[in-house]
């Protein structure tokens, strides 16, 4: 016996369907019945008929890529919490004889404050405790606190420059992955899976790894998603425990000899359903499925570290045996670009240091900076930074007076969005320099600035992405990455 609301709801459907189907059908036989048939034949010919949204994404999907992309994947080491730029490599030295000394208003022409030092009585400059020493073949300043990333210094394009609109942690970081400081946005990765698909179908396209026990600010599964794309673009989570993909082994008791024949029943049933419902998000779970099973044999493979040598883990630190760590990550991540991951975000936490920065700092680096040297030098010796861009910052910088008590040789920094550091590596990007400068506070940008959607216009265009053509319409406006602002950055660029 059928259900009647069954009945009802396939009547609602095959009504939408014909209407939707037949809408410029009735308009042609009216103008038919107006200039007769054969002259309304004639001018099917000559008149564009409208052209759907599905037609018009199609077409900006087959013009990619839209120029030659100088890199095939990018891995982005994401600092979170607002790594200083006066302890890494901002070097300020005229700001030794300048301690204690309040921040000129010249200086800070009336720039916001945020809430923790806005009701401070003064705003005391605080000099890095910390040495610089020149390096490479341009004499790069680089602090102590990070002697291996001097010794790659020559492969580095360090961008003294970028800026952002937020001066806090949440918006902040949202913007810098998402293009817009509100949630609902896709990720970079996303837009990059999204438009240039995948060169590993064994493998999501996008993958994410979460250094275990840094603390610091929260991170959001959202700075990964994929918004309003199909979710089978958003980042994938690469966990250090037995299970790196949630819900990917067989449940106890079941061998999976079967699941191929399950797959393939279960992928006939959502044809049907996609053929009433027309849901894109059904062909995105079809993806998935497929990929799902896909993975229950790739990623044990590329997790298993045991084939590495003693040499591979000198390089990266004793820390890299210890899964879920940032030197295992890092190990890890080579190994997902070794096996064409487009793209691979690792999140590092707690560079948010409002008080004893010296001692947070300084600990943070002894954790990162090997790791990080040692995957610039891994790449390049495996012929892999030549195609890949390495990517490393966080979400903003930090004040050059001191939040709370200043001593002589303990502080602490308040975020600053004006101007901070990060830097580049390998495919698309000059090698050995030094872009943009900051005043003598490195407070204010003072040559060539870079905000945040010119620098994510410049990846995607280093992956052969014109920024303002990849678009996808939702809600009845078609959105992109960088929103409605960015260039390219020529000036870093090979």
């Amino acid at each position: 016996m059928k259900n009647p609301d069954l009945e009802k709801l396939d009547k609602q459907f095959d009504r939408r369907r014909f209407l939707t189907k037949t809408s410029m059908g009735i308009g042609a036989l009216a103008l038919g019945s107006l200039l007769g048939m054969g002259q309304s034949l004639q001018n099917q010919q000559i008149i564009n008929a409208p052209i759907s949204d599905d037609e018009i994404q199609k077409q900006i999907l087959n013009a990619l890529p839209h120029i030659a992309p100088k890199a095939k994947r990018i891995v982005y080491l994401f600092m979170s919490g607002g790594p200083s730029q006066f302890e890494t490599f901002d070097y300020k030295p005229g700001l030794r004889n300048m301690l204690g000394t309040d921040l000129p208003d010249s200086i800070r022409g009336g720039q916001r404050l945020t809430g923790m030092s806005a009701s401070q009585g003064s705003l005391p400059i605080a000099p890095t405790i910390f040495n610089f020493s020149q390096h490479g073949q341009n004499g790069t300043w680089v602090s102590e606190l990070m002697p291996y990333t001097a010794q790659v210094v020559d492969d580095l394009c360090i961008v003294k420059s970028m800026y952002t609109d937020h001066i806090n942690h949440d918006p902040a970081i949202t913007f810098f992955q998402t293009g817009n400081q509100l949630p609902g946005r896709p990720s970079i990765g996303s837009w990059l899976s999204y438009g240039l698909g995948s060169d590993n179908k064994n493998l999501p396209s996008f993958i994410v790894l979460v250094s275990k026990n840094s603390g610091g600010q929260p991170l959001y599964t959202r700075l990964w998603g994929n918004g309003f794309l199909p979710t089978e673009h958003q980042g994938v989570q690469f966990r250090s425990d037995k299970d790196p993909v949630l819900f990917l082994n067989n449940p106890d008791g079941y061998d999976g000899k079967d699941r191929s024949e399950m797959l393939n029943y279960l992928k006939k049933l959502n044809r049907i359903q996609n053929d009433k419902l027309a849901d894109p998000e059904i062909e995105a779970r079809i993806a998935q499925y497929e990929m799902a099973f896909r993975m229950q044999t790739s990623v044990p493979e590329v997790m298993d570290i045991s084939n590495e040598t003693e040499a591979t883990f000198e390089l990266y630190g004793k820390d890299s045996r210890d899964p879920g760590t940032y030197a295992a990550n890092c190990l890890l991540a080579r190994k997902l670009l070794e096996k064409d991951v487009k793209f691979v975000q690792l999140y590092h936490q707690g560079w948010d240091h409002h008080g004893g920065l010296p001692n947070g700092i300084r600990n943070q680096c002894l954790k990162t900076d090997q790791a990080t040297a040692a995957l610039i030098k891994d790449l390049k010796q495996r012929g892999l930074l030549e195609d890949t861009l390495v990517v490393w910052g966080g979400e903003f910088g930090r004040t050059v007076y001191s939040q709370g008590k200043l001593t002589k040789d303990d502080y602490g920094r308040d975020h600053h969005p004006r101007c901070f550091t990060m830097w580049m590596a390998g495919a698309g990007v000059k090698s050995g320099i030094t872009y943009g400068e900051t005043d003598d506070f490195s407070y204010n940008i003072v040559k060539d600035p870079v905000h945040v959607h010119d620098f994510q216009a410049t990846l995607l265009h280093i992956m052969g992405i014109e920024h303002e053509k990849l678009t996808f319409k939702h809600q009845g406006r078609r959105y992109r990455l960088t929103d409605v602002h960015g260039e390219v950055v020529k000036g870093i660029m090979t």
